[in-house]
């Protein structure tokens, strides 16, 4: 569908297998390739600003190593309560504790994704908000031991068993909250 991309190459900057998976189900041809970055927040930057920050930080990374035809694609994700960023947990009580949080509660996803060329760049945002039943610590710490979420924003991934199980409500994107809004990535890539 995307016939305007033949003689394009999209480079997606990203390790996670989730972005990959539904790139690849947008029918889109692309590689991996990495460019690594300090992913740190400026204090004074307000939470709903983060995840631009961070996609226009990854973008940024590449400095001008892009060829003539091609789009690099970078993205970032996070997890807002009460306009408090959380990040990926590092340790099962942070897990935990950012679970527990969110538990009974509705929170909003906010996803941005850079998309440049040589000579063109946009950043695009989306915003879910989902809500989980409340979960039981017992049911917590199974997902933790289990899943291992030390590399999702908000410590769950909605694909897993704990969104299968706990999430209620959604407003907005499922995509969006798996980390890659691909209505927005679409309707981009067919205007480049």
């Amino acid at each position: 569908m995307l016939n305007n991309l033949k003689n394009k190459k999209i480079i997606l900057a990203s390790n996670s297998p989730r972005r990959q998976e539904l790139l690849r189900g947008l029918e889109v041809d692309f590689e991996i390739r990495l460019s690594p970055v300090d992913e740190i927040i400026p204090p004074e930057l307000k939470a709903e600003y983060v995840a631009a920050y961070l996609s226009k930080l990854k973008s940024d990374a590449f400095g001008d190593q892009l060829g003539e035809n091609e789009i690099l694609i970078t993205s970032d994700t996070v997890v807002l309560e009460n306009n408090h960023v959380l990040g990926k947990p590092k340790t099962e009580q942070e897990a935990f504790d950012m679970l527990k949080s969110l538990s009974g509660a509705t929170h909003k996803v906010m996803t941005a994704v850079t998309l440049r060329g040589k000579s063109k760049k946009i950043t695009i945002e989306d915003e879910t908000l989902v809500t989980f039943r409340f979960l039981e610590e017992d049911e917590i710490w199974h997902y933790i031991k289990v899943y291992k979420p030390f590399d999702k924003a908000g410590a769950y991934g909605i694909q897993e068993w704990i969104g299968f199980m706990g999430v209620t409500k959604i407003e907005g994107s499922y995509f969006n909250v798996m980390g890659f809004p691909l209505h927005l990535i679409y309707e981009q890539l067919k205007k480049w």
